[in-house]
Formats: C-alpha cells, sequence, structure tokens
C-alpha cells in the first residue's frame, strides 16, 4: 500500500486527495484519506488579460499552503501537482509555477490537454468500470475547458481538448443576470463550434454512453434530483434520462444568481458560473443524442474524475 497526495488546479477551484493506492488480485483501487476543494478562481480574466491576475494568484497559493500542512500531516510519501486551462493559457504562468514549487517542494506540471482527457478518463473508469464492447464518452467539464474522451475497457481511443467552460463563457458572454437572449445565444455559437472541433478527432456518434465528471455536472444532476444537500453518495453514478439532464442545465442557466444561491446543494464558488455550465452540458448532450441516432439516451454522473487519474498515475 502506498499513501499519495493528488492535487488538480484547474481554472475554478483547486482540490487534494490523499489516497492509499491498494493492489490486489492484479487490479488497483484508491482508498481516500483526505479529500478537499476549494473554488480560488484560478483563471479570473484570463480569458481576456491572457494572464494570471494577482489575487487569483494569492488565493490559489493560500489554498495550496493548506494542502502542504494536509500532505505533512497525513504523511503522503508521493505528490503530483497538476494544472490544466487556465495555466496553459497565462504568459505568467511562471509565477505560478515558482510560487506552487516553493510551498510544495514538487515540480507543478501545467499539462496539456489531452494529457488532462486521459487523466480524467482513467478516473471515471476507475470506479464505473466499462463493459466489453461499449464505447464510453467521458467529458470533464471544467472552468476554462472541456474534455472530450471515447474510450473503452482497453483505455483511450480518441481525445480532444477545446477551451469552452464555465468560467470561461460567464466572462466572455455570460454578463447578465440572468443572461440575455443574445448573450445564450453567443455562449451557444462558442459551445457548438467547439463540440465540431471536437467531433474532428473523437468519433463521437460511436459512444455507445456517456459520463459526466467536474463540479459543474455533478451540481446539474443535484438540481436535477431536487437534492437537499450536496451528496456525493446520492450523485456518483447515477444516470438519468437526457431529458431530465438537460432541463435542469436550462433551469439552471436562466435562474437569478440570487435563486442559485439559495439552493442547498449549490457551493457558493459555482454560483455566478454554473449557468454556463449548464448551458454546455445541455448542448452536448443534444449534439451525442442526434449523432448517435438516440442510442444515447441518458447520462450517468461521476464523483470520481482527473484528481482520482492523477493519484493513480503516482502509484
Amino acid at each position: 500500500m502506498t499513501r499519495v497526495a493528488a492535487i488538480d488546479c484547474g481554472t475554478n477551484s483547486i482540490r487534494l486527495l490523499i489516497a492509499d493506492i491498494e493492489r490486489s488480485n492484479g487490479t488497483t483501487s484508491l482508498k481516500d484519506v483526505v479529500r478537499e476543494m476549494r473554488v480560488v478562481r484560478l483563471g479570473q480574466g484570463v480569458d481576456a488579460t491572457g494572464e494570471l491576475a494577482p489575487e487569483a494568484l494569492e488565493r490559489t497559493f493560500a489554498a495550496a499552503a493548506d494542502y502542504a500542512r494536509l500532505i505533512q500531516q497525513h504523511g503522503a510519501g508521493k505528490v503530483r501537482f497538476v494544472a490544466t486551462s487556465a495555466s496553459r493559457d497565462a504568459r505568467n504562468r511562471d509565477v505560478f509555477v515558482d510560487g506552487i514549487r516553493e510551498l510544495l517542494g514538487v515540480e507543478p506540471e501545467v499539462i496539456s490537454g489531452d494529457e488532462e482527457a486521459a487523466l480524467s478518463f482513467a478516473g471515471a473508469s476507475s470506479v464505473l468500470p466499462i463493459l466489453d464492447g461499449q464505447e464510453v464518452l467521458v467529458v470533464d467539464l471544467g472552468g476554462g475547458s472541456t474534455e472530450f474522451v471515447l474510450g473503452t475497457a482497453a483505455g483511450v481511443t480518441a481525445a480532444k481538448s477545446v477551451d469552452i467552460g464555465c468560467v470561461r463563457l460567464t466572462e466572455r458572454h455570460l454578463r447578465q443576470d440572468p443572461p440575455s437572449p443574445e448573450q445564450i445565444a453567443a455562449a451557444e455559437a462558442d459551445v457548438y463550434a467547439a463540440i465540431a472541433r471536437a467531433g474532428q478527432d473523437v468519433p463521437l456518434e460511436r459512444a455507445t454512453a456517456v459520463v459526466g465528471v467536474a463540479g459543474s455536472i455533478t451540481t446539474i444532476t443535484a438540481h436535477a434530483l431536487r437534492l437537499t444537500e450536496y451528496s456525493p453518495n446520492a450523485i456518483h453514478g447515477r444516470e438519468l434520462p437526457l431529458d431530465t439532464v438537460r432541463a435542469a442545465g436550462t433551469d439552471l442557466l436562466t435562474m437569478t444568481r440570487s435563486a442559485r444561491a439559495a439552493l442547498p446543494y449549490m457551493h457558493p464558488g459555482r454560483v455566478d458560473v454554473i449557468g454556463a455550465g449548464g448551458l454546455v452540458w445541455r448542448r452536448i448532450l443534444e449534439r451525442l443524442a442526434g449523432l448517435t441516432g438516440g442510442r444515447i439516451a441518458t447520462a450517468t454522473a461521476s464523483e470520481h474524475d482527473i484528481l482520482d487519474g492523477i493519484a493513480l498515475s503516482i502509484g
């Protein structure tokens, strides 16, 4: 058994998983010790300025310092820090890299979209096994980018990362509260173009099932279920009809921010961007239904994603 620490630093949140890697009968699994999430909005303004804002870096470094203490407290022997969309896009990412190295004593990896996609698939498939003959599409809807990953029980067959995410689209288009029809149409145009780009590399029409990961999708699932609190156990592995998921996404998009904030399962750090998440997810699901001739009629949510993939990659 090996105790590891994985950190996923995205556009909206930074997350920590300290876990024991357990191997038995040729299989590898994770046993959680600590799982933490902080919304730090590292990608604040990156789409417009091309740089990480000083206040965003300050929030991220404060969270990383807390994580460093937890890693030491729980005796994780190996640590991997992975940064994704916002860090890829920023001209001043060296400031970020240097700060994380000083706080955690590890080299932060600013990974490519393709590697992000592969890690997301590994994390989701580790707890939602893929049956022989299935071609599962894993969609990782983040703050700055979305990954489309098609794979089988043998692993990834095709992947593409595109620059649409809940933070990016909110800052670029959805500025009113609630957003205007014109703003929604402009955001949807970006989403349609991104799905078309993804489809050039990933044969979406071959998918036999779709699994959605990351906070936007799990929150949309919580809304569809009308939970009385955010419950990972109620959300993970939940398979819902596409119409139900799309309706939940539309509802979150058209609600005011104050109405979203009052929802019992809504994290405060997602209030302003979950509408964009709902827009992206509903349009992806609609396109998948069309491309597969209605073969895909449900969507499954997973609480396990790139963070789990990072942890598994360490051992």
